[in-house]
């Protein structure tokens, strides 16, 4: 039986892929659990229209990270930490320091796009990645500054 995947399928396919499957996994597991319908005229449409609303939304959010992307890379947010008498860091600078210096700037960003490839730990400016989109990504200066 032909069938068009409405999800991705482990070992199977993606979604909107027409494959081949026995008629009893098709009817016990993939149409009950609404992971794909029949291949038919009228299905294969259907998948169709669906796959250009899903791409039509997936361009609309890229062009969308994409300008943010700019605005953001444009800012320079600082962070005030402590330093002891040697300007070393108690501690380090984290995602939420970061979150809350592009607050003030502006920025309302989830503290799970931020990418810090190693830990802040001395003062100085510093690359971070803030990804906002698969193929969207930020690069943010941020300033680490004693207090």
């Amino acid at each position: 039986m032909e069938v068009i995947l409405i999800k991705d399928v482990d070992n199977l396919g993606k979604t909107g892929d027409v494959v081949k499957v026995k008629d009893g996994y098709a009817r016990n597991r993939l149409l009950p659990q609404k992971l794909a319908y029949v291949a038919t005229a009228g299905n294969l449409k259907r998948i169709e229209r669906l796959e250009k609303n899903r791409k039509a939304q997936y361009d609309d959010a890229k062009k969308q990270a994409q300008e943010l992307a700019e605005k953001i890379a444009k800012a320079s947010p600082t962070v005030s930490v402590e330093v002891n008498d040697l300007e070393k860091l108690y501690g380090s600078v984290s995602e939420v320091d970061i979150v809350k210096a592009l607050e003030v700037e502006g920025f309302t960003i989830d503290k799970k796009l931020i990418v810090i490839e190693k830990p802040i730990e001395e003062l100085g400016i510093f690359e971070i990645d803030v990804k906002l989109h698969p193929e969207v990504t930020a690069k943010v200066r941020l300033w680490v500054a004693k207090k």
